[in-house]
Order: structure tokens, then C-alpha cells, then sequence
């Protein structure tokens, strides 16, 4: 069970990403997060998929409405242990930060 709490410009991941969880979010993804959200916080976020990756990369590229926005306006940040290897195995450093 994944889930998304928004405070102000912050949203923070919580539980498990996988391609069930995908399945049942990507119809919904414009609506997961407001056009303020500027920071993705993932520090919670216990495991992932390369599902959950993918769907989490096209998140940081969508705005409210749907439509394509510049990467550096949302940032995905504070990626779980779990969730660095992934990073690593798939070369991702420049998608995520550590704050």
C-alpha cells in the first residue's frame, strides 16, 4: 500500500511502490500531488519496484493538469535505502538528491 501525504510544497511517500500499486495509480497520477508540490520526499517509501521507479520519474515530469513541466520544479528527494539501489543499478543519481 502506497500512500501520499501533501504538507504545503511537500509531499512525502509512504509504504510500497510496486507494479500492482502502478497499475492502480497511473490512470490517477495528475491527481496525486497539487501544482504547488515542489518536493517529493521518499524517505519512507519501504520498497519499490522498477515499476515504482518509472512511475515515480513520470511524476516529477507532470504537473496538476497533466501536462509536461521543467524536471527542476519538482524534485524527488531523500530516497530510501532500498530505493538507492535501485538508483544505482539503473544509473539515476541525476533524477534524485539527498537533503
Amino acid at each position: 500500500m502506497i500512500n501520499f501525504n501533501q504538507q504545503e510544497q511537500q509531499c512525502f511517500v509512504s509504504g510500497r511502490l510496486t507494479q500492482v500499486e502502478v497499475k492502480q495509480l497511473w490512470p490517477k497520477r495528475q491527481q496525486l500531488f497539487t501544482d504547488t508540490t515542489q518536493v517529493i520526499d521518499l524517505s519512507a517509501l519501504e520498497y519499490v519496484d522498477s515499476a515504482g521507479v518509472a512511475l515515480l520519474l513520470a511524476l516529477v515530469r507532470l504537473t496538476h493538469s497533466g501536462s509536461k513541466k521543467d524536471s527542476a520544479s519538482r524534485q524527488l528527494v531523500n530516497p530510501s535505502e532500498q530505493l538507492k539501489k535501485m538508483i544505482e543499478l539503473y544509473d539515476l543519481d541525476a533524477f534524485f538528491s539527498q537533503t
